[in-house]
């Protein structure tokens, strides 16, 4: 386990990288004895820097949801961070986005869902019915995901460990969510919620399609692990909160003048661009 100090240290260079854009060097290289619960310490530290600095908590993300996301991760479950109110973007409907790109390192787009909750979730035995009893509707999100800690090691091209992930806040960078697209009420979350389907277009190329059944069958799996893994920690899932349940498509580099689309069907369409 690492000292507090470092941890600190740590979290305090996250904070640097992300107003300066400059990625930081993979801790797991430089402090091989870092474990996975190291990491989540570095996460929270970073959340608190924040927290302090007046940003506002507004949810929570889960990633690494797909089987093959954790081989090759090297980790047998998803993995977790938390939205802050700086991270959000609202796409109205008929209009296009636009997010700065400058706002990020490298950032990244990932299709998801987005629960939001109309009352709490508290571990350690919250099931998928509880969620889905917990939750005032599902909506489309889109996550911008990046790497405040480098993706590649400058000096070896050794891609970062879960370790760096978990630190970095899940990879987490951002949110786009609509405003008056169509909603899943809780009562067609058990049936329809699995079939979800959606188109990500990038300047007008499909890069990715996808079904919400990805996320470990259904979304709401990911909702109850969330709140389980949290307990531990003495904190829990909040009515009001927003909560991605994770990505269904790999995620699509994006850079400055890339324009995206995702189509949620009956669901409706995200559009946005980096500029």
């Amino acid at each position: 386990m690492l000292e507090e100090a470092l941890i600190q240290q740590l979290a305090a260079e996250l904070d640097a990288s992300e107003r300066s854009r400059v990625a930081v060097e993979h801790f797991s290289r430089r402090f091989p004895a870092m474990t996975v619960a190291d990491g989540y310490r570095v996460g929270r530290a970073w959340v608190a820097q924040q927290v302090a600095g007046g940003r506002t908590v507004i949810g929570h993300k889960i990633g690494l949801t797909s089987r093959a996301m954790q081989i090759s991760s090297q980790i047998d479950e998803p993995d977790y961070g938390t939205l802050l109110d700086s991270m959000r973007f609202t796409a109205r409907a008929g209009e296009v986005l636009e997010i700065p790109a400058a706002r990020f390192i490298a950032p990244r787009v990932e299709v998801e869902l987005a629960f939001v909750l109309k009352s709490q979730l508290r571990g350690p035995s919250v099931t998928v019915d509880d969620v889905l009893a917990a939750t005032e509707y599902v909506t489309p999100a889109i996550e911008i995901i990046d790497a405040r800690i480098e993706q590649f090691d400058r000096h070896t091209r050794a891609m970062r460990k879960v370790f760096d992930t978990i630190s970095d806040n899940a990879a987490n960078a951002g949110i786009v969510v609509g405003e008056g697209d169509a909603r899943y009420r809780a009562d067609a979350l058990t049936t329809d919620l699995p079939l979800c389907g959606a188109i990500l277009r990038q300047n007008g190329v499909v890069e990715e399609t996808g079904l919400a059944a990805g996320v470990q069958g259904h979304p709401a799996i990911g909702i109850a692990w969330l709140a389980n893994k949290l307990a531990p920690w003495g904190e829990s899932l909040q009515a009001g909160e927003i909560v991605l349940a994770g990505s269904f498509t790999r995620p699509v580099a994006a850079k400055a003048g890339d324009l995206f689309e995702a189509d949620y069907g009956p669901l409706g369409v995200l559009r946005f661009r980096f500029v």
